[in-house]
C-alpha cells in the first residue's frame, strides 16, 4: 500500500480536535477539587537566593483564565477623581476594556504605578511583586456585601504600593470600609527587601470586612502555598513579622470556632479553613523538602514548617525546576510501573507514560491520582526577581512561560518595559489563533502527552537552549542598561522592551516549528 504524506495543516486540523475533545485534555478526577486546587506559588527570601534578590511565583493552573497579559502604564489623576471597581476583571483584558462590568468605586489616589498585568496583576515599576493561590476557607465566611473580590486587590496594591507591607496595609483600609466579597485567597508578596505569605478571607455573609493574617518569611528562608491556608499561630507582639486585621481573634469567637477559654492556643488556618487537602500537603511536602531535604519531611504529614532555611541558595532557574516537577524519583510519580518492552524485549517506561494523564487513563492503568507541582491546566508560569541594588526598571523582572511549566521555556520581562509582544496580549483561550503566543506553547504540549517518554526529551531540547541563551544574557544586559538608564532613562527602557520582545517573540516562533517538527516525526507512531 502506498503510503500517505498528510500535509501539516491536515496535521493542525488534527491537533485542534485533540485540543478541544481529547480525553487527554479533561480531567475528571481533578475537575472535581479544580475550584480550590488550581495554582502553586513559591516565596523565597534574599539571603535564600543565589543574587540577593527576593522571589515570588505563581502558577495559574487554571481551565478558565485569559491567556492574554498587558502593561499598565503610570497614570495620573485629578483631585476629587473616583477609581472604578471591576467584576471579575481577569475575564477581561483589564480595567481598560469598555466591556468590563463597573461594581462600585472608590477614591483615586494621585497617581498610579505601572504594572505588568495578567489575569492576576503580577510586578509593579518599584519591584512590588504578588503571587497567588485559592483555599477557599470555611463557606460561612463568604459574603455578597463587599466591593473587592481577590484579583481587584492585587489590582489595588500595585497600582498604590511600594512595598509589601506597604500592600497589606492598603487592603485592610480598603476591605474594612468597602468589603471583601470572595473566598479564600493567599497572596505571596515580594519587594526587593522582604517577603511575606499573606491570607484573607470574608467577614461572614451580610457583612462588610475581611479577616487576614500575615507572616514575613524569613531572608534566608523558602515557603510555599499550595491552594491550602497555612498561617498557624500568629504573634501580634512582633509586628516585625507578624500582621493581622483586628478581627482575627473575635471573629472566630463569634462563628464558635476558637474559644479563649477552652485552652486551645488560636491557630488561624483550623480557625477559618482547614488541612484537609492531600492534594495541597503533597505539594507543600514536595516544594519544602526540595529545598531542605535534610528535614526528612513526611510526605503525609498534616503540616509542615511555615518556611525552611534554604539549605542551598535558589536561582530562578532552581525554582523553576520545581514548577517542573510531578514527583519524579518518589512512589508518587504517576509513571511508575507503565512499562512496556523495546525491540530486544526488555522491559522499559512505556512511551505513552505520562504524568498528566486524564482520569480514564489513569482508570485504565490503575494508576492513583496525585496534583503534582507540574500542571497540564496551566495558564501561565511567573517566577519574579525583585532586586535592592539595581535601579527599579532592571531590578523587577517577571521570568514568564504559558502553559504546562515542564513543557515550556520562560523569558524575562523587565517591569521597566514600556510594552508586551504583540502575542502576549492576545486572548486565546475562547478558540486556537495563530497570533496567540499562549496556542504556540499550547500546541506543543498538547502533542507532547501523546508520546510523553519520547517527545518530552525533544521537547526539553529546545526550551533548554531558550532558558539557556536568555539567563546567560542576562547580566551583560542589564550591565549596559543601568549605565545608560543614570542618564536615559527612556532609551534603557526600550532597551528592555526591546530585549524582552526579541526573546520571547523568538520562543513563539521556534515553538510554531518545532509542533510542525514534532507532528513530522511522530506521525507514525500515534
Amino acid at each position: 500500500m502506498k503510503k500517505i504524506n498528510y500535509p501539516i495543516s491536515l496535521f493542525l486540523i488534527l491537533l485542534l480536535s485533540l485540543v478541544f475533545s481529547s480525553p487527554l485534555l479533561y480531567d475528571k478526577e481533578n475537575s472535581e477539587n479544580a475550584e480550590y486546587d488550581a495554582c502553586t506559588s513559591i516565596i523565597v527570601g534574599k539571603a535564600a537566593s543565589t543574587d540577593g534578590s527576593t522571589m515570588t511565583s505563581h502558577s495559574c493552573d487554571s481551565r478558565t483564565d485569559r491567556t492574554w497579559i498587558n502593561i499598565v502604564p503610570h497614570k495620573k489623576h485629578k483631585a476629587g477623581d473616583m477609581a472604578p471597581i471591576y467584576m471579575n476583571p481577569k475575564e477581561t483584558k483589564g480595567p481598560e476594556d469598555t466591556d468590563v462590568i463597573s461594581v462600585g468605586e472608590v477614591p483615586q489616589v494621585p497617581e498610579t504605578y505601572a504594572y505588568i498585568n495578567s489575569a492576576y496583576p503580577v510586578m509593579n515599576e518599584h519591584q512590588l511583586a504578588i503571587g497567588e493561590t485559592t483555599f477557599g476557607g470555611k463557606r460561612e465566611l463568604k459574603s455578597d456585601e463587599g466591593l473587592f473580590d481577590c484579583p481587584e486587590l492585587y489590582r489595588m496594591a500595585l497600582e498604590r504600593a511600594t512595598t509589601a507591607r506597604e500592600a497589606i496595609k492598603l487592603i485592610d483600609q480598603l476591605t474594612k470600609k468597602h468589603g471583601y466579597n470572595d473566598y479564600g485567597e493567599c497572596f505571596t508578596f515580594a519587594d526587593p527587601k522582604e517577603t511575606w505569605h499573606f491570607e484573607i478571607l470574608g467577614p461572614g455573609a451580610g457583612k462588610t470586612g475581611a479577616v487576614w493574617a500575615a507572616v514575613r518569611i524569613p531572608d534566608d528562608h523558602v515557603g510555599v502555598s499550595a491552594n491550602a491556608s497555612r498561617i498557624r499561630r500568629i504573634d501580634l507582639n512582633d509586628p516585625d513579622n507578624y500582621m493581622a486585621s483586628e478581627n482575627v481573634f473575635s471573629l472566630a469567637q463569634q462563628m464558635g470556632w476558637w474559644n479563649p477559654e477552652s485552652g486551645e492556643a488560636f491557630e488561624f488556618c483550623y480557625a477559618y479553613a482547614s488541612r484537609n487537602s492531600m492534594n495541597s500537603r503533597r505539594r507543600e511536602w514536595r516544594v519544602l523538602s526540595s529545598v531542605a531535604p535534610s528535614l526528612k519531611l513526611d510526605p503525609n504529614a498534616e503540616n509542615y514548617p511555615m518556611s525552611v532555611k534554604a539549605e542551598k541558595k535558589l536561582s530562578v532557574k532552581d525554582v523553576l525546576e520545581i514548577f517542573r516537577d510531578y514527583y519524579q524519583g518518589t512512589d508518587f510519580d504517576m509513571t511508575n510501573g507503565i512499562n512496556s518492552k523495546d525491540k530486544e524485549g526488555k522491559v522499559i517506561k512505556s512511551p505513552v507514560a505520562n504524568p498528566f494523564m486524564n482520569s480514564d487513563y489513569k482508570e485504565l492503568f490503575n494508576v492513583k491520582n496525585e496534583r503534582t507541582i507540574a500542571c497540564n491546566r496551566a495558564t501561565y508560569v511567573h517566577v519574579t526577581q525583585s532586586r535592592s541594588w539595581l535601579p527599579n526598571a532592571v531590578g523587577g523582572v517577571v521570568w514568564l512561560g504559558y502553559d504546562n511549566p515542564v513543557t515550556t521555556p520562560h523569558t524575562p520581562f523587565y517591569c521597566g518595559m514600556e510594552t508586551m509582544p504583540k502575542s502576549y496580549v492576545v486572548d486565546g483561550r475562547a478558540k486556537f489563533r495563530r497570533d496567540c503566543a499562549w496556542w504556540a506553547f499550547r500546541y506543543v504540549s498538547q502533542l507532547c502527552y501523546l508520546r510523553f517518554q519520547e517527545m518530552a526529551k525533544d521537547v526539553e531540547m529546545v526550551w533548554q537552549d531558550i532558558e539557556t541563551k536568555a539567563f546567560e544574557g542576562q547580566t551583560e544586559l542589564e550591565k549596559k542598561v543601568v549605565e545608560i538608564h543614570k542618564t536615559d532613562p527612556a532609551r534603557a527602557k526600550k532597551m528592555l522592551t526591546d530585549y524582552s520582545h526579541k526573546l520571547a517573540n523568538d520562543a513563539v516562533a521556534r515553538y510554531w516549528q518545532l509542533g510542525d517538527e514534532l507532528w513530522t516525526k511522530y506521525t507514525y507512531k500515534f
